[in-house]
């Protein structure tokens, strides 16, 4: 076989989707089901704000569904610098949301948890550089006008909490030109 009929037959083999991808934006039935689509009203373009911290934003935030639909990217971008990303999954094995958030500063977490209501609860222990180890609780959840999320931490395995963050997701507002 000559590497142009080579190449040509790989490109065929791309276009017909024998390799299990979905074509682009196209949504994938294993994932078409009702959980794997409860936490889509996080997908957006957003502004976040701190609850009581002002008119101004904190961050922005990019939520897209990726991976035909599989799979939830952020792309979380504050004004201090800090920049995350986190890749959100319905894991039907486990019947359980998961979360992998990474950040430019070397953070990592990890965390699972369930729908209860119409709000999305995510539990995992963090690790500081030195060893020590918290639990962190997460929700999100729809409100008027955007998504909610708050987050608190327990360092006596969830006995007792204390807030980490409350943001408020309202959709991106471009800036006027001038």
């Amino acid at each position: 076989m000559t590497a142009r009929l080579a190449i040509g037959a790989f490109a065929i083999l791309l276009s017909t989707n024998l390799c299990g991808q979905s074509p682009a934006g196209a949504r994938s039935a294993k994932c078409a089901g009702p959980e794997h689509r409860r936490l889509d009203f996080w997908v957006g373009d957003w502004d976040a704000y701190e609850a009581g911290g002002g008119a101004a934003p904190v961050a922005r935030a990019r939520i897209e569904l990726i991976l035909g639909g599989c799979a939830i990217h952020e792309l979380y971008e504050q004004t201090d610098g800090l920049v995350g990303r986190s890749f959100s999954i319905y894991d039907a094995t486990r019947n359980l949301w998961h979360q992998t958030w990474v950040t430019n500063r070397g953070g990592l977490l990890q965390l699972d948890g369930r729908f209860q209501g119409g709000a999305l609860t995510l539990q995992g222990v963090q690790r500081s550089a030195g060893g020590r180890e918290e639990t962190v609780r997460a929700l999100w959840k729809p409100e008027k006008g955007g998504v909610r999320e708050t987050a608190e931490t327990s360092a006596d395995g969830g006995r007792t909490w204390r807030p980490l963050f409350d943001i408020h997701f309202r959709r991106h507002a471009p800036k006027p030109p001038g």
